[in-house]
């Protein structure tokens, strides 16, 4: 798939929009998608030190959506892989206006799936759905037989990139989780805890804004790499194309801004369904425990965003409380709870799937075929 180096001013997106008006739609669904996930996945970012009282919930929220905007923006000019990667998932070869009606349809299938699971107060990952709903749009775009469509699944694809986040995020979350609570307990055996509970909420307070920078720079990253992508595919549809890959400038630094804006504001109007599910629905954490999660899950976060690799910031955070809340004994932990946020996830890629190929199919039948 080729594409152009995106340079371009306000006067040409709005020339592209009303040469190709799908693009709006792909704007909108795209804003629309960073604002829920901002509404219903940030507050995991929060959640733990919420739930042990470390700071109150609205100030909380002030803080989430202060440090998801800094993550975004920040990341943004540190690395752009993570945006390369999901804007490289379908390779939709030169046809590119009928790739920007898969890439509606497969947000569709975001938008819906990200309402139906905080409607029901479960956490979601808009990540796990973003990538599902742009593979099922791929699919169909397959299916009608149009030629030069791609979906990679070699060991460096974006597909193998997204298996290896799935798989690590787990193990990451749980392993680590575990051996920084272990090893705090083994630093303040002899120490008394009404003691140290004062150092640890303000710790926790800062593992929180940290894992709240982590969530906008993940999240935000995966977003932006699905605007850029539309409104390239848009330019490339007009102007032809002469790059061999998806490369981002510097000089979008403004569209990035913009995601940061609408992720924040998604924040900041977030319920507290989903703090209560993950912070106090799998286990009861103490302080020094909330703060050994958010730093586990957001060194683990960081580390996935800087090298490209797409994770559920959800997954990430669950599995850590996971990770630590097994120091106390498999036994403290609320399985019944694990097992619902599992089915959340194993279903979400093919409920995103067969909705972005649904969709997909319909679209590309009647207006991009």
């Amino acid at each position: 798939m080729f594409y152009n180096f995106l340079h371009m001013d306000f006067n040409t997106l709005f020339l592209l929009i009303k040469e190709y008006p799908i693009l709006i739609i792909a704007i909108i669904l795209v804003v629309a998608v960073v604002f829920i996930n901002g509404w219903t996945d940030a507050p995991n970012a929060i959640a733990t030190c919420v739930s042990t009282k470390a700071i109150k919930p609205k100030f909380a929220v002030l803080m989430a959506a202060i440090f998801n905007c800094l993550g975004v923006i920040s990341m943004f000019f540190l690395s752009k892989a993570t945006s390369e990667t999901i804007a490289n998932m379908v390779d939709f070869g030169d046809h590119y206006e009928t790739a920007l009606y898969a890439l509606s349809a497969g947000m569709i299938g975001v938008v819906v799936w990200g309402i139906l699971a905080w409607s029901i107060g479960i956490p979601s990952s808009e990540s796990h759905a973003l990538i599902a709903g742009i593979t099922g749009a791929g699919l169909a775009a397959m299916t009608l037989g149009i030629s030069g469509v791609k979906i990679h699944f070699g060991p460096t694809s974006s597909w193998a990139f997204t298996l290896y986040g799935l798989i690590l995020s787990c193990v990451f979350g749980f392993v680590i989780g575990y051996l920084v609570t272990r090893l705090i307990q083994l630093i303040c055996y002899k120490m008394n805890r009404n003691k140290t509970r004062p150092f640890f909420k303000v710790a926790q307070i800062f593992s929180g804004a940290a894992m709240a920078y982590v969530h906008g720079a993940q999240d935000g990253l995966k977003f932006l790499g699905v605007l850029l992508l539309a409104i390239n595919l848009a330019y490339n549809a007009k102007f032809g194309a002469s790059e061999s890959s998806f490369v981002i400038s510097n000089s979008e630094w403004y569209i990035a801004l913009i995601i940061a804006l609408i992720m924040g504001l998604g924040t900041s109007l977030g319920g507290y369904r989903i703090i209560k599910k993950v912070g106090m629905g799998m286990v009861s954490l103490e302080t020094y425990e909330g703060f050994a999660t958010d730093i586990t899950s957001a060194i683990g976060i960081f580390l996935s965003t800087f090298f490209g690799i797409p994770v559920s910031t959800t997954q990430v955070k669950s599995f850590a409380i996971l990770g630590v809340g097994a120091t106390k004994g498999v036994k403290h932990i609320k399985w019944s709870v694990v097992k619902e946020m599992l089915l959340t996830w194993v279903f979400t890629f093919p409920g995103c799937g067969i909705i972005g190929y649904v969709f997909a199919l319909i679209f590309i039948k009647i207006f991009g075929g």
